[in-house]
């Protein structure tokens, strides 16, 4: 397929995806409604572009297709302290629950700033009201350096211990903060505008699914009326989501490993959906990443076998090799790393937001669509003042 093989003959350097966004452009506060953001469309057909606003995403979906979302909730996960003994101010955000070390789940692995200062056998006391405590606030949480972390610098394995008759995750609600990323400075509305609608109740991710955040309760009715389908995946949000890639060559960069699930009867709705003829449309990169994740390349291929829209004829889909099918997956973990010249095997449509520049989810748009078409529709989007990045507007690539 043309698509994919011009893709790979072309030696791919970081700087492809990089483009000069405006700092007024980066939006600090979501749009209220929710649904009033707009929507840019493009058509990979040919490239085309369309203005839209957010609310006629339901022009684009038909009865019987399926709509998949993540429905990760962002943990308080930002926790500021200060080191015990000095006094000084620490920084610490938690990335994920170490079970492999503490069955109770009382280690994490974390980011924390300054690094240098905080060394194995540090004890950091946080206070409950977390970054704005006053000193006469009680301390609910006291976290353990424990470790270094390997090929994560600023990580830091942290026993945490609840003081008082605190659960630890009482604890951490008390002192800690949902993380915003570290583009958005001026927000302090309510944290809950950085959560999807359908967020499940247990928290588990570092950042939100943001294009998630445009969906109000009433649009989601109006989609299902419509006849399609909605399923939900999770996949745990880790602070990859902010990072830059630094090498040249994007090939070197590493994703680190998150955690998703992708339930029997997700797989048995997309596959029903692919054999009645229909398109799966996931909502965001992470639910992308779920449902790619989930894909065997090791097993025969179902009847008929299932395939992304404009990926049919490449070399590794279903269709030409007759092998690779998707599977149901509870508690595994992913760094799938997709970029031009990847296959797509699932995603027939995908909704996404505007994302930073050189990071690995313009690459992962730029093999959906082209780098080439992706550059023209950011092109345009800045042109038209759309409002970019977590609380920013929404494209849908079709």
């Amino acid at each position: 397929m043309k698509l994919v093989t011009q893709e790979r003959q072309h030696v791919m350097r970081t700087d492809d995806f990089d483009y000069n966004l405006p700092e007024e452009r980066i939006a600090q506060a979501p749009a209220e409604p929710r649904d009033s953001c707009r929507l840019l469309v493009l058509h990979r057909e040919d490239g085309r572009i369309e203005h839209k606003h957010f609310t006629d995403i339901v022009e684009y979906l038909e009865p019987g297709d399926l709509v998949v979302v993540n429905q990760t909730r962002v943990m308080p996960a930002r926790l500021v302290g200060k080191k015990q003994n000095t006094g000084g101010v620490s920084e610490t955000l938690l990335l994920k629950r170490r079970e492999d070390i503490d069955a109770l789940g009382s280690v994490w692995e974390c980011l924390v700033n300054p690094g240098k200062r905080l060394k194995p056998g540090a004890i950091i006391e946080y206070r409950a009201g977390g970054l704005h405590a006053p000193d006469s606030a009680p301390v609910v949480l006291t976290g353990t350096i424990v470790d270094f972390v390997d090929d994560n610098r600023g990580g830091r394995l942290v026993r945490f211990e609840a003081q008082g008759d605190r659960t630890l995750d009482e604890a951490i609600h008390e002192a800690g903060h949902v993380p915003l990323p570290p583009y958005i400075t001026q927000y302090e509305g309510d944290p809950e505008k950085y959560q999807t609608v359908y967020a499940m109740q247990d928290e588990h991710s570092a950042a939100a699914p943001t294009a998630g955040l445009h969906f109000t309760p009433e649009l989601i009715e109006t989609i299902k009326a419509k006849g399609v389908q909605w399923a939900s995946v999770e996949l745990e949000v880790g602070i990859d989501t902010f990072r830059l890639v630094t090498e040249d060559d994007p090939t070197k960069h590493v994703i680190h490993t998150e955690r998703y699930h992708v339930a029997p009867e997700v797989v048995e709705a997309v596959k029903a959906t692919k054999a009645a003829g229909h398109k799966v449309i996931a909502i965001g990169t992470t639910s992308v990443r779920s449902l790619e994740s989930a894909w065997d390349n090791q097993i025969p291929a179902a009847e008929p076998p299932v395939v992304a829209r404009r990926f049919e004829e490449a070399e590794d889909s279903a269709a030409v090799t007759h092998k690779g099918d998707m599977v149901a997956r509870e508690n595994a973990t992913t760094n799938l790393y997709l970029m031009p010249g990847s296959t797509f095997h699932v995603v027939d449509t995908m909704v996404t937001n505007f994302h930073v520049p050189r990071s690995t989810l313009m690459m992962l748009v730029s093999a959906f669509a082209t780098r080439e078409q992706i550059m023209n529709a950011y092109q345009s989007a800045i042109d038209e003042k759309y409002r970019f990045l977590s609380f920013g507007d929404a494209m849908i690539i079709i």
